[in-house]
């Protein structure tokens, strides 16, 4: 039983992890600031489930808030931070770009402070693909170069990562940072698009596909994703003695105890597949707006989680189909249809 402090516990991914450890036995403290980027009815509910579940408790405030976010870490007294919370959405990324460093650079800060006062064994914090920017040698490898980030979101994101590193190195603070890749499933965000494509498809409306659908992504199912975070949290880096013993193809920092990690399904998908995948759980096609690229978008995203095997000895591996009939049946069944 171990004790883990998760921020977002009331967000998609964050609700999926702590109720997979929640199952292991483990003790959690959830941290939400309940905003209002989407329906909080569905936040709401997350966090209601959770708070049936013995061994759960929350706190509501913004990362922002230090005192708050002090206050619950000091309460639950954690041995692991699991970083999940953050300001989320590419696109709303250039409508609001300051909502993203408040949330995602400030309250980013103020965890890892809360992870240095406790001396916590490991520190994981949520990055995402987006980082990888303009990048186009594909799959990517966390080895990569990734300064080229196309907008404020995927800037935090990378900014995060380089404040996270500072404190390893600093602090000693074992700390990993995955990297997101398009991740899907029950309980999503209604952001999301996959999410978009099956509200219009059941009301008859047209779905808006950018690029001319000459997108791939590598789509992730959520409950792989957490799957993954779990075993990663066993899985803490140590500050190399040796820095020129780095294997192959290791993230492992050379200064740090500090490793980035992929967690992608390591399939490029192209968007139309994917569509093609909620017409058949849906048993109905969908009327197509071809629409060309939206700024900041990229073409294509692909994982090489080679590294998240070599740790844990385990690879997302869930069938696109497979996925999304999940997440139909539960969006059916949710909204009552």
């Amino acid at each position: 039983m171990t004790r883990v402090f998760i921020t977002g516990t009331a967000g998609f991914i964050g609700y999926h992890l702590a109720d997979l450890l929640l199952n292991e036995g483990h003790v959690v403290h959830g941290f939400d600031g309940m905003t209002d980027y989407y329906d909080l009815r569905l936040k709401e509910r997350r966090h209601q489930m959770l708070m049936q579940r013995p061994g759960f408790v929350a706190s509501h405030a913004m990362l922002e808030d230090q005192a708050a976010l002090n206050a619950a870490v000091d309460a639950c007294v954690p041995e692991i931070i699991v970083h999940l919370a953050a300001q989320a959405g590419v696109r709303y990324s250039l409508e609001n770009p300051r909502a993203y460093l408040d949330a995602n650079v400030i309250g980013t800060f103020n965890v890892m402070e809360a992870a240095r006062r406790h001396g916590v064994r490991h520190l994981l914090m949520a990055s995402t693909s987006s980082v990888y920017g303009a990048n186009t040698e594909m799959p990517y490898v966390e080895t990569m170069k990734a300064d080229t980030q196309m907008t404020i979101y995927a800037a935090t994101k990378k900014a995060a990562e380089s404040m996270a590193h500072a404190y390893a190195h600093l602090w000693n603070i074992p700390t990993t940072m995955f990297r997101f890749f398009t991740v899907y499933g029950p309980w999503g965000r209604p952001d999301m698009a996959y999410f978009k494509f099956v509200s219009a498809i059941l009301e008859g409306r047209p779905i808006d596909i950018y690029n001319h659908g000459e997108m791939y992504r590598d789509f992730t199912y959520v409950g792989d994703l957490v799957c993954a975070i779990g075993l990663l949290m066993n899985a803490a880096p140590v500050r190399p003695e040796c820095p020129e013993e780095i294997a192959a193809g290791d993230s492992l920092s050379p200064v740090a105890p500090y490793r980035v990690v992929n967690i992608g399904n390591s399939q490029r998908i192209r968007l139309m597949e994917f569509i093609a995948a909620i017409e058949a759980a849906l048993g109905k096609p969908a009327l197509h707006n071809m629409m060309p690229m939206q700024p900041g978008d990229v073409p294509a995203t692909w994982a090489d989680a080679g590294l998240l095997e070599r740790l844990t000895g385990y690879r997302p591996q869930t069938d696109v189909r497979e996925g999304i009939a999940r997440f139909v049946a539960w969006y059916l069944d949710y909204h009552g249809r």
